[in-house]
């Protein structure tokens, strides 16, 4: 059994800027990723949602981390329903979709998605040959409601990665709004064992979801924290690390590691991802919760 604590990316433009992570000499992407995994034993990779990355780069994280680091890696955008340009795409995919279009994922033909999933398989194969694959996580956009086409999508989803662990984090109130639908949603996430996320983030909005601290996959548990900051969370033109710029205070942070030592029994493996990338937030407090749950033994 195992509690990873970990944050979203190592390389946030922020986090690099204001100097209090990293040491003077860490001036490298291969320096601080050393230098992250010293300090860290989990990390999510950020950079594939926006691009899918080569199967080099991925032996490159591989190589450069010691035994039993892991990484979450994020789906490409277009798998879970956000719009995506084409030029994020590999050269030949461009020009057979035409550069510089926008797309959702129903516009792309089939034999077109089909190559894009194999190319992201075949990305992340350097991780899992090295064991280093933890989740690969599939964080669906605001637009996507609770409804049977959604969960069908899902399911075509882990047709094409049969052998990944994957999680889901939804962004719509509707898959939590009652009882009686918190308790469908959890049971098609267990049917499929498919990873719950639980949310840590800003409420009071559509696109808020309540923490719903139950777990679905006898192997991970997977919590998010996005941090609290409602000014920011849906304020137009923000930088990620401006809309999850928060700092958890001690005390909430001490609230959510006693609710998840209370479920902890029912998984081999926790994951837990601090999502607040502004400056060094999301590092100092990962470190200060590893302590806390330490602490509870």
């Amino acid at each position: 059994m195992s509690i990873l604590v970990g944050t979203a990316s190592w390389t946030d433009k922020t986090l690099i800027e204001c100097g209090r992570f990293y040491p003077p000499n860490c001036k490298t992407p291969e320096a601080r990723l050393r230098y992250y995994a010293s300090i860290f034993p989990l990390v999510e990779v950020d950079s594939s949602y926006y691009a899918i990355p080569t199967p080099m780069t991925a032996q490159q994280w591989a190589l450069r981390t010691p035994d039993r680091f892991v990484f979450n890696v994020k789906a490409f955008r277009l798998f879970t329903g956000h719009f995506t340009e084409t030029k994020v795409m590999h050269k030949d995919l461009q020009l057979a979709l035409g550069a510089g279009r926008k797309l959702y994922y129903k516009d792309v033909p089939e034999e077109i998605r089909a190559e894009l999933w194999k190319r992201f398989v075949e990305a992340l194969e350097p991780l899992r040959l090295a064991g280093k694959l933890g989740l690969v996580h599939f964080q669906f956009p605001p637009r996507l409601k609770y409804s049977q086409e959604a969960m069908a999508h899902i399911e075509r989803c882990i047709g094409w990665m049969p052998d990944a662990t994957l999680s889901i984090e939804f962004r719509h109130r509707s898959w939590w709004e009652s009882p009686d639908r918190t308790a469908s949603t959890l049971a098609f996430l267990r049917e499929h064992r498919l990873v719950h996320t639980i949310v840590d983030g800003p409420q009071g909005a559509d696109n808020s979801v309540p923490a719903v601290w139950e777990t679905t996959h006898p192997d991970y548990l997977l919590l998010r924290l996005h941090g609290r900051n409602v000014e920011t969370y849906n304020a137009p033109a923000q930088t990620a690390a401006e809309r999850f710029d928060y700092d958890y205070p001690d005390r909430e942070l001490g609230e959510l590691a006693a609710e998840l030592v209370r479920i902890a029994y029912s998984v081999r493996n926790k994951h837990i991802i601090f999502n607040n990338c502004d400056e060094d937030k999301g590092q100092r407090n990962g470190m200060t919760f590893l302590k806390m749950l330490l602490a509870h033994g």
